[in-house]
């Protein structure tokens, strides 16, 4: 008995390795890519776009209406969207976007999650809250839970349950939104609870209760390992280990939709959200047992704030859209939130989802019109622009950059062009 266990936990380890060898590090496995920051790992990309933009490899239909975007890793391509009044978690082929397989995981209108793919795993978040579980290889429903009849959750406004699961050892966190349970973690192979954070009573007034349209991010500042989110009332920030409160942070929320993933870098968070608010940079310190979150700096909504397009942190500059319902292009020092450059309206108009990559930042408008600048506080240097193909509507999700290829989604339809140098 022993021995047949020991022989199937090695086969198992096997069948693990040679997935994993699949992988590389030019995939982007999860929302905003390999680290949840929004930086391609990827180098040897073109540096400039030709007036008509980077030439198309393939595009196809059939992905469903949804704002999602989409993660690669292994060959494959995952995203979710609603299809016939079904909303489903739909896997392409990467070489020409064939479709191999497609599950119902609810009824959403439209998805805002992106997947997060780990090992033969996939994890999505539909509209309504349906967490599911999918076997990578077959599209197999191995797990599913629902944030609001499993947990008692809720969002905090009404454009749906928006985040992508963070996948940590083997836990998966999530972010019901509930008051007994803001935060969970749970067994990522069986779905079962492993522990759960309840919203604290003394939130403050700002914003409203139930979860938010932003993703988890992990945080060892002060020296403890911790994970933080935005939610409806601000940012909290929990312990790994055992989900206990650690700090929560009222100023940053507002009470329409509190979106932007924070940025981490060591001991300090930057935090932004629209609808008026602003943006902050926290500096975390050790107090007794736990953490205290010390604000640096408050940025009012005039000086800086985004939206929903994110922002990214290369060394100690953020860069980034600012302003609600647009994406003027800027780039501030984190330490001191002082401009280094700020241009006006760039290329395109309304709002800005930004991307990474070999030293370029990819900005995408929500009319459709992709930008190139290269990432330097120097200056702001423009390298190219393009009108997307199959624009239609708000062009929201956030670019990809994997492989040598750019990944747009377009609502039912996939861009994907090509970007890497000859």
């Amino acid at each position: 008995m022993i021995r047949a266990g020991w022989c199937a936990a090695l086969v198992l380890l096997a069948t693990q390795i040679s997935f994993a060898l699949e992988l590389n590090s030019n995939d982007w496995p999860q929302w905003r890519g390999p680290n949840r920051d929004g930086m391609s790992l990827q180098k040897g990309l073109v540096d400039k776009w030709p007036e008509d933009g980077p030439p198309i490899l393939w595009q196809t239909k059939g992905l469903g209406k949804g704002y999602a975007s989409v993660a690669v890793a292994g060959g494959k391509i995952f995203t979710l969207g609603n299809r016939e009044n079904e909303e489903r978690l739909t896997c392409l082929d990467d070489k020409d976007g064939t479709e191999l397989w497609s599950v119902v995981i609810g009824s959403g209108k439209h998805s805002n999650c992106t997947p997060t793919v780990d090992g033969d795993r996939v994890y999505g978040v539909g509209l309504d809250g349906d967490l599911v579980c999918i076997s990578v290889n077959d599209g197999q429903l191995l797990w599913k839970k629902n944030f609001a009849t499993d947990f008692g959750g809720k969002m905090m406004s009404g454009w749906g349950f928006s985040e992508s699961p963070l996948v940590d050892g083997a836990r998966l966190i999530v972010t019901p939104g509930a008051q007994d349970a803001v935060v969970a973690a749970l067994n990522k192979l069986t779905g079962e609870l492993i522990w759960k954070s309840p919203a604290p009573e003394d939130w403050g007034k700002k914003g409203k209760d139930g979860a938010a349209y932003s993703s988890v991010v992990v945080s060892n500042g002060a020296g403890i390992k911790q994970y933080v989110q935005l939610v409806g009332r601000g940012l909290i920030s929990v312990a790994a280990d055992d989900g206990r409160r650690l700090w929560t942070y009222n100023k940053i929320a507002n009470g329409t939709a509190n979106i932007p993933t924070p940025l981490v870098k060591g001991d300090y968070i930057f935090t932004s959200t629209g609808y008026g608010t602003g943006s902050a940079l926290l500096k975390l310190v050790k107090s007794g047992s736990g953490v205290e979150a010390v604000e640096q700096y408050f940025l009012t909504a005039k000086e800086m704030e985004n939206h929903h397009g994110g922002m990214i942190l290369l060394g100690d500059q953020v860069y980034c859209g600012h302003g609600h319902n647009n994406g003027f292009p800027v780039c501030f020092d984190l330490m001191t939130g002082k401009d280094k450059w700020r241009p006006g309206r760039g290329p395109g108009t309304g709002s800005a989802a930004v991307s990474f990559a070999d030293g370029h930042l990819y900005f995408r408008y929500q009319n459709g019109v992709m930008a190139l600048i290269e990432a330097t506080p120097e200056e702001y240097r423009l390298k190219g622009e393009f009108k997307i193909a199959a624009s239609s509507g708000p062009s929201w999700p956030h670019p990809v950059i994997a492989n040598g290829k750019l990944y747009l989604r377009e609502q039912d339809a996939l861009v994907v062009y090509d970007i890497a140098k000859k």
